[in-house]
């Protein structure tokens, strides 16, 4: 019939929105993972340009630079995290009800029962907290104890230390198995 919209099911909104939901963790995981590679660059780059000039005070460049860079990671880790949540908790059980079966999206669930895992989560929290705030703790370490320091300098990298530390608090708490932070991971 002419005019006539075909109808879509509530099925088909779900799979849409599943979809969906997946192609922004994906971009969302690309994103995060470059995000290590961007930190390891900076790095690189102050460290190179700080031993060159040998200028301790470029080193104070890493703190505020890691700290946006470990939010921003643990923001996207999050929303990975909670879009596999949303995926498992909401949306498959709607969908496997419709369909009249016991489950939908198998894997989302499977993959979380990996004896690794836990292992795997551990080692990654490492490498968080290495890239985000061992490095530029250890960039502020090395200008408080390389000489030459002025007191405008020390208080403002007393800040930073604060700022990293908040930081690695925070991805501590989101990391630690059996939070509620981390019961959202993917």
């Amino acid at each position: 019939m002419a005019g006539t919209e075909p109808e879509v099911t509530v099925g088909q909104l779900l799979l849409a929105e599943y979809e969906s939901l997946k192609d922004e963790q994906k971009a969302r995981i690309g994103f995060r993972d470059n995000l290590l590679y961007v930190t390891l660059a900076v790095v690189a780059a102050v460290i190179a340009a700080a031993a060159q000039a040998k200028q301790t005070s470029m080193l104070l460049a890493l703190p505020p630079v890691c700290v946006v860079l470990g939010w921003t990671y643990l923001v996207n880790d999050e929303k990975i995290s909670a879009i596999g949540k949303y995926v498992r908790v909401e949306l498959g059980p709607r969908l496997a009800s419709l369909a009249g079966a016991q489950a939908a999206f198998g894997w989302e669930t499977f993959h979380r029962g990996d004896a690794r895992r836990v292992s795997r989560k551990a080692v990654q929290l490492v490498v968080d907290l290495l890239a985000f705030c061992v490095v530029p703790l250890s960039a502020l370490l090395v200008y408080w104890t390389g000489g030459g320091t002025s007191a405008g300098l020390v208080v403002l990298s007393a800040f930073e230390a604060l700022a990293v530390a908040g930081l690695g608090a925070y991805i501590v708490v989101y990391a630690v198995p059996f939070t509620s932070a981390s019961n959202s991971a993917g």
